[in-house]
């Protein structure tokens, strides 16, 4: 299991807001670079009220249409597929946020999007990646999820939103 920052209670520390506290990436430039440069680890970008309360037992999801509990926590690979080419890391770590940025809304304003490094277990009803957590590297702040949404939609993509079924 990740090692999480205690304070001297033992517990996790957390904020004044009750987050986690762990390092927060500012820019979608920090985010590009943290998956360029790390070559050794799988990393996940995972919407959650955070690692310590994903952390704290099984390290499992639900399925929101059946209530089943998945064998992991469900997240999504920052890794960059080779299809993508020689297009810009800042538009794919972009569209990995934007994609999923409907969450805070549905699932209450402490779901925020933080990075992990994580192991692949399995896959959810979507399709998407069942991780068990290594390691949580950082919370992602509100301003790069604002710089995601101004650069997907600059796009010239009509008709395209989150994967939002709501």
């Amino acid at each position: 299991m990740a090692q999480q920052p205690t304070a001297a209670s033992g517990g996790p520390r957390r904020d004044v807001l009750g987050h986690d506290v762990m390092r927060t990436i500012t820019d979608l430039d920090e985010l590009a670079r943290l998956v360029r440069d790390v070559r050794d680890e799988e990393l996940y970008v995972r919407w959650s009220k955070g690692p310590a309360r994903d952390l704290a037992h099984t390290q499992s999801s639900r399925d929101e249409l059946t209530g089943v509990r998945l064998p992991g926590l469900s997240a999504n690979p920052l890794a960059v597929e080779p299809w993508w080419g020689e297009r810009p890391l800042r538009l794919w770590v972009a569209r990995r946020l934007y994609d999923y940025r409907h969450l805070p809304k549905r699932r209450g304003p402490q779901t925020r999007p933080w990075v992990l490094a994580g192991t692949e277990i399995g896959r959810g009803p979507d399709n998407e990646p069942l991780v068990i957590c290594r390691r949580p590297i950082a919370w992602i702040a509100d301003g790069v999820l604002a710089e995601a949404d101004k650069l997907v939609d600059s796009q010239a993509v009509r008709n395209w939103g989150p994967l939002d079924r709501g």
